[in-house]
């Protein structure tokens, strides 16, 4: 479409999730993402799809698996305290290979926190929130467009690699309206489900499960997994860099942090310091390899997000002691502001570098 319209961020993602053919959601209330419910209880019958409100988090998931199975394009979404509770649940729809999209609109926490904007269930989305070896796609939007075009993505992802995607935002971005381009979906060249359970009675029975009790048999369908998410770090990185030439400080934030560190980027570098961003937009897979090839003795890293410290122990470990990463966060809702960004910019700007051992990394 050639003009732009617009919407409320949880509007767009289910706007989006409809466009794709996401014919079942199942959800339950919690701020800030009681948008998503509630555009899909209006929306859904209009286009033939089913929405239900189910009477907990844990039931949403597991009606989500059951669609899944059946062959639908599934969704669930939920912010902190809710995903915490699908967690098991994610976990069976990895093992067993169905693919559903889950949207984390993440609050503050731990606990009930507040119902504003976060960033602290990172290591949950992207290091296996769930129990057992598995990996989620998880994508993390800084804009209503990119909310629009990665949530359709996700739904493709999703089919291609019988796997949950997460779409990672929060109340920030779920709340904020602005103008974008409601692109038309175009349906890609996808494997038949040729796995789904639509009856039988023309075909011998299949079997949807994550129970291996056979010796070895666990084992093998774990190296399975395991090659498909080395797949997924072969060819789904995905990130982007904003002033990267000549800079000798990188901001790495993703998110709606980064979106606040460009404002600050550029106008840090109209007054002639040499900053720039870098926004991994996949968090897992974490674009390890780019970071390495711009870490070096010249360069330092600093991390920004709204929480204790979390994506910075990535950065860390794909600059493996190349560049000097240091960490600023805010924690429990508190956003960090482009003044905030700024000055400490400047502050690392105007200190020397900390010794960086060239073998072993060690400071």
């Amino acid at each position: 479409m050639d003009n732009k319209i617009l919407m409320k961020g949880n509007e767009v993602i289910a706007e989006a999730a409809i466009q794709a053919g996401c014919r079942f959601y199942a959800g339950y209330p919690i701020t800030p993402q009681n948008e998503i419910p509630e555009y899909m209880s209006r929306r859904m019958p209009g286009v033939g799809g089913i929405f239900i409100q189910a009477e907990s988090e844990l039931a949403a998931i597991n009606m989500v698996y059951g669609a899944s199975a059946a062959g639908m394009r599934a969704m669930t979404s939920s912010s902190s305290p809710g995903i915490s509770l699908k967690q098991e649940t994610i976990s069976y729809l990895a093992g067993a290979e169905l693919p559903a999209v889950i949207v984390n609109m993440q609050r503050g926490g731990p606990g009930l926190g507040n119902i504003s904007g976060s960033q602290s269930d990172y290591f949950q989305a992207v290091k296996g929130g769930g129990h057992g070896d598995y990996k989620m796609l998880v994508y993390a939007p800084s804009s209503l467009q990119e909310l629009w075009d990665l949530t359709m993505l996700a739904f493709d992802k999703a089919d291609e690699y019988r796997n949950p995607v997460m779409i990672l935002g929060d109340g920030i971005i779920g709340q904020m309206m602005e103008p974008f381009y409601p692109t038309l979906y175009t349906t890609p060249d996808l494997p038949e489900k040729t796995w789904v359970l639509d009856g039988c009675k023309e075909r011998e029975p299949r079997v949807i499960k994550s129970l291996y009790m056979g010796d070895g048999e666990l084992e093998m369908r774990n190296n399975i997994l395991q090659g498909k998410y080395r797949s997924m770090k072969d060819k789904e990185v995905k990130s982007e860099g904003y002033c990267i030439e000549g800079s000798e400080v990188m901001i790495v934030a993703f998110g709606t942090v980064a979106r606040i560190a460009l404002s600050s980027v550029l106008k840090l570098r109209r007054e002639g310091f040499k900053v720039g961003l870098f926004r991994p937009v996949s968090l897992f897979p974490f674009p390890e390899k780019e970071l390495f090839l711009l870490a070096g003795e010249s360069r330092r890293f600093v991390v920004m997000e709204m929480n204790a410290g979390q994506m910075v122990e990535d950065v860390r470990l794909a600059s493996n002691g190349r560049s000097e990463v240091v960490f600023y966060g805010r924690t429990g809702g508190s956003i960090i502001t482009p003044e905030e960004i700024e000055e400490k910019v400047i502050r690392l700007m105007h200190r020397r570098p900390q010794f960086v051992n060239k073998k072993s990394g060690i400071r």
